[in-house]
């Protein structure tokens, strides 16, 4: 397994624990010790997949410089999607 793979499995992977996290915590169903433990994790959680994205993001702007291209153009979410994030 590549290390590209590994990254794209450990971040795949980190949201859906984060997004499991956050069913629980939203069925308000833990204790408090639970809730701040699940919590802990879910910052360590976003963190990790934030800076995976920023990887990947300066990954991109190498491979574009490379190409040729200097910036990174903000894309417009397509017509009927626009919860779409940028």
């Amino acid at each position: 397994m590549t290390k590209k793979q590994k990254d794209t499995i450990d971040f795949e992977h980190s949201l859906a624990e984060l997004e499991s996290i956050i069913e629980k915590m939203e069925k308000g169903e833990l204790t408090l010790e639970q809730s701040l433990q699940d919590f802990e994790r879910g910052v360590f959680l976003t963190r990790s997949c934030q800076k995976a994205l920023k990887d990947a993001e300066q990954r991109v702007m190498v491979l574009m410089s490379q190409a040729g291209e200097d910036t990174l153009q903000t894309l417009t979410p397509p017509p009927g999607n626009e919860t779409m994030e940028s």
